[in-house]
């Protein structure tokens, strides 16, 4: 049974709720991609639209919007989502300055599948609720 940890962020008031999806209402989200929008319903939120923004996998290899598979893939990337280099590394004694450093990493696809764990979402429609009554309220450790 595929389960996933859905992050919804609300740019309106910059809170965000982490909703977890199993079942039926998470297989509605395989196969859905970056950039793609779903409806609230099937996080638990009516009358919500949600775009995906991102996500990751079980091991934390992060997704990325530019490779079109679900599975892994290792790609060369200077600065940027998934490799942020040290401002300066010293190799052999010698001090090597960052830029133009490049770097072979594994990242996850755009596509979302069953080994996805977390998806990270954006409410682009806003429901009649506010985002803290439909939330599951978390409970406080004594």
């Amino acid at each position: 049974m595929v389960e996933f940890r859905v992050n919804v962020s609300d740019p309106k008031d910059g809170k965000s709720v982490q909703v977890t999806v199993s079942g039926q209402h998470a297989n509605v989200l395989v196969r859905k991609r970056i950039g793609e929008e779903v409806d609230g319903m099937f996080v638990g939120l009516p009358g919500y639209k949600l775009k995906i923004t991102g996500g990751s996998d079980k091991d934390g290899f992060a997704m990325r919007p530019e490779i079109p598979i679900s599975g892994r893939k290792r790609i060369l990337v200077s600065r940027s989502l998934g490799y942020k280099p040290a401002r300066h590394h010293i190799r052999r004694g010698r001090t090597f300055r960052t830029t133009g450093n490049r770097r072979k990493k594994t990242f996850r696809g755009n596509e979302i599948g069953p080994d996805t764990m977390q998806i990270n979402t954006v409410v682009t429609t806003h429901g009649p609720k506010s985002l803290a009554e439909l939330a599951p309220k978390k409970e406080e450790k004594k």
